[in-house]
């Protein structure tokens, strides 16, 4: 089905992707007006959303988008209004990203609802230019930890259509071939790379600029997450008692060790779009371990027809394998022109039927507590563990020091040269920032 029959769409400009799928994967400007692509359609009631595009591939439909575009259509025809697509995805990494543009788009209520990375997602609420959507009806039925990550100063600013969950994807087949079992804590992970390095698997695992902080909030917060103490600690790291970097450090000294030992490549990963970078070596079979978000194992232009037995399982950590959710989410704009079509919008596009909708096209998990999907086998690991609430936030908007975005920035640090105590020093200043207001 065409979702966008019978509607005049207009091309402002083009600028192809480098964003995989709707997930966001980028760390956080005037505006290039020939840098966005605009989809626009006749009708007296007009709601804009931003959002990023993704890199497509011939004859491949982009299911991401075809199930975020059945919500939109629910919403069209329940309430009269016409959704149009305002999108752009950065073409390379010399590119702008997306979050810079939807951070430019927003300080200048360019447009109404807005699709947004943890990490904007905080700052724009943080400068009082998003809406308190806790008033939805869709907002009774959000699950606890999709609510912890998108609340800030006690205002729900964002909904997300999924709860995004990043893990390893690992061949199986090469695991097998070399008797290896599925690593658990990061020194099985080093031995695992150690032993598939020494078999002539130069590099084991792919890797790309916007990913690898994966690996250190995984090890850096596995304890905090799931050793039953998860508010004291964070208070304890708002107020400067704790130090960010001393929950840092491991994971740092464990990419580096990496990056040392030849395990990822830290020139290519400081330059590769995600998926683009390491995704033909990974399909090819000769890189056996990538990261990646739920949905890559689901998508036709991702991981979603290997030839070869694919898992995803949890990160390495000291309680084991551990999946790392980060919240994106749809926000209204404080100073939204179409504030109150927008709102009904988005209430309707997050509502349980309509998640239920896009669930099962995306084979996702729901951040509705009463919506819920099987995953393909690929992703059973990861989903039992998430199941057994073993898991660690990637963005937690409680946190006063913004974890996914910072966290992304200075293991480019790391990459491009940087020493894991530099690293730990910029750590240490933005929380002093933190502190100081």
């Amino acid at each position: 089905m065409d979702m966008r029959k019978n509607h005049k769409e207009k091309v402002a400009a083009t600028c192809l992707a480098g964003l995989a799928a709707l997930v966001l994967t980028a760390c956080s400007g005037g505006l290039p007006e020939d840098n966005v692509m605009t989809f626009e359609k006749e009708s007296e009631r007009i709601v804009t959303l931003f959002s990023p595009m993704e890199k497509t591939k011939p004859d491949v439909d982009n299911v991401a988008r075809s199930a975020s575009e059945k919500t939109v259509v629910m919403a069209e025809e329940k309430l009269g209004v016409t959704v149009d697509y305002i999108t752009y995805t950065a073409e390379d990494y010399q590119d702008k990203t997306y979050d810079d543009i939807a951070l430019d788009r927003a300080r200048n209520d360019m447009d109404d609802l807005y699709l947004l990375n943890p990490d904007v997602i905080q700052k724009l609420a943080g400068e009082g230019k998003l809406m308190d959507l806790s008033g939805l009806d869709s907002a009774k039925n959000l699950r606890d930890v999709v609510k912890a990550a998108n609340i800030v100063d006690g205002r729900l600013v964002a909904i997300p259509q999924e709860v995004v969950a990043y893990g390893l994807f690992v061949n199986k087949d090469l695991f097998d071939k070399y008797h290896l079992a599925l690593p658990e804590t990061p020194e099985e992970f080093l031995e695992c790379c150690r032993v598939f390095q020494e078999n002539g698997i130069e590099t084991p695992v792919g890797a790309n600029r916007w990913w690898l902080e994966t690996f250190v909030l995984a090890q850096a917060y596995a304890e905090l997450y799931n050793g039953g103490n998860t508010e004291a600690e964070i208070a304890a790291l708002n107020s400067g008692e704790k130090k960010y970097s001393d929950y840092m450090r491991p994971g740092f000294e464990f990419l580096q060790e990496m990056i040392d030992r030849g395990y990822i490549d830290a020139g290519k990963a400081y330059v590769s779009e995600a998926i683009d970078g390491e995704g033909a070596d990974f399909l090819a079979q000769k890189t056996p371990i990538v990261m990646a978000y739920w949905g890559a194992a689901n998508t036709p232009t991702a991981y979603g027809n290997p030839d070869f037995n694919m898992l995803v399982i949890g990160f390495p950590s000291s309680m084991g394998q551990m999946p790392v959710m980060p919240m994106t989410g749809i926000a209204v704009g404080v100073n939204a022109l179409h504030a109150e079509d927008a709102m009904r919008t988005l209430d309707i596009m997050v509502s349980d039927e309509a998640l239920q909708v896009y669930a099962e096209t995306n084979k996702v998990i729901s951040p509705s507590k009463n919506v819920a999907v099987d995953c393909i086998p690929a992703l059973k690991p990861l989903n039992d563990r998430i199941n057994e609430n073993v898991f660690v936030l990637g963005s937690n908007a409680s946190m006063k020091l913004e974890q996914w975005g910072n966290t992304c920035i200075i293991v480019r640090m790391l990459l491009s040269g940087s020493t894991v105590d530099e690293c730990m020093a910029e750590f240490d200043r933005l929380q002093a920032e933190t502190l100081e207001h």
